[in-house]
């Protein structure tokens, strides 16, 4: 029997709404003349898959990928307009089409065959996507050869798995594949199918930071793996650190100044409000904020913050970055979570 379809829509179980795959990334681009953080936040579930985009003080829209639950169509080619209150009434319109688009790994963000572009005034402004022919012919706008790739700020993942976690991430124009093997005491990070670090007893080691290199980058990998180090300690019939550990792990690859982290919403805040009411009384109360919305993961926020030139804060505001514009930096901010 298939629960969508006999029984009322309040009754399904908790597992139809668990995300399979969250996906923040933020961008530095501009409307008009007025530089601004856009976010893009994907979501799937075992019944849903969206995106939702928004500059904070500015819009926000959700689009559905999926016209419902059970459709083995995507939803058609799409626009909207809206107008920027606080940026003296500007108009811009959104374009998006994801009829054609493929997915790797159970993704929720699209590898190809996509477009999401902005517009403001009639001048494009963001573009994301390699279906620049179809935007071209259903919107009429001309796309500048100096546009290029918006600047990807940081990228915030939540992964789900067993002992193995994967990421696909790009850094700086590079695309890898991030590995990240937790169990027996010790901890793992491929890059690209290859070992770069091995990290031994982690019970005395849940935190820390090294570098490794990514495609030829220097980047700092700062860990906190307290959640499941606390929580095994707590499970007398498991030896093995992480394969009875509950609760999630924090990585981070920054590279350079690292990005600014986007602020949380919808589905990956219920999941952080539901990890820590889980939590019970074990966990050490300490001040948070968007940026930093876990006991465990805020002190590893704050010291790969303190680790960069410029520092960065949570995406709040569409403002622009406390030191300028982007400089070469890019932080990968990754949620493991065990799966049950």
């Amino acid at each position: 029997m298939i629960p969508a379809c006999f029984s009322n829509p309040s009754t399904l179980s908790s597992a139809s709404q668990v995300p399979q795959n969250l996906i923040t990334c933020i961008y530095q681009t501009q409307f008009g003349n007025s530089p601004t953080y856009l976010t893009l936040a994907w979501s799937k579930t075992l019944f849903s898959h969206s995106l939702t985009i928004y500059a904070a003080d500015s819009f926000s829209i959700t689009i559905s990928l999926y016209p419902s639950a059970f459709s083995l169509f995507r939803n058609k080619p799409g626009s909207k307009s809206i107008y920027l209150t606080h940026h003296h009434y500007k108009k811009i319109k959104l374009y998006w089409d994801f009829t054609r688009a493929e997915f790797t790994h159970n993704s929720a963000e699209p590898e190809s065959r996509f477009y999401i572009a902005i517009s403001c005034d009639a001048r494009l402004e963001f573009l994301l996507g390699d279906l620049c022919p179809e935007l071209t012919r259903r919107s009429g706008l001309v796309i500048a050869r100096q546009l290029g790739e918006p600047a990807l700020l940081s990228r915030r993942e939540h992964v789900f798995g067993l002992r193995s976690y994967v990421s696909r991430a790009n850094f700086l124009g590079s695309k890898h594949e991030i590995e990240i093997e937790c169990g027996g005491g010790v901890l793992v990070v491929k890059v690209d199918g290859e070992i770069s670090l091995v990290i031994k007893r982690l019970a005395w080691k849940f935190r820390g930071n090294e570098r490794i290199h990514v495609g030829g980058l220097e980047v700092e990998f700062f860990w906190d793996v307290f959640n499941w180090v606390n929580n095994n300690n707590n499970c007398n019939n498991y030896n093995s650190l992480g394969s009875a550990a509950k609760g999630h792990g924090v990585f981070i690859f920054q590279v350079g100044d690292g990005g600014v982290w986007p602020e949380m919403v919808g589905p990956e805040k219920r999941l952080i409000r539901k990890s820590m009411s889980m939590a019970g009384p074990t966990s050490t109360p300490r001040p948070m904020s968007l940026s930093s919305p876990s006991p465990s993961c805020s002190s590893v926020l704050q010291w790969a913050e303190e680790s960069g030139d410029c520092g960065r804060s949570s995406c709040s505001s569409s403002t622009t970055r406390s030191c300028g514009s982007n400089s070469g930096g890019f932080s990968l901010l990754l949620y493991a979570w065990r799966k049950d």
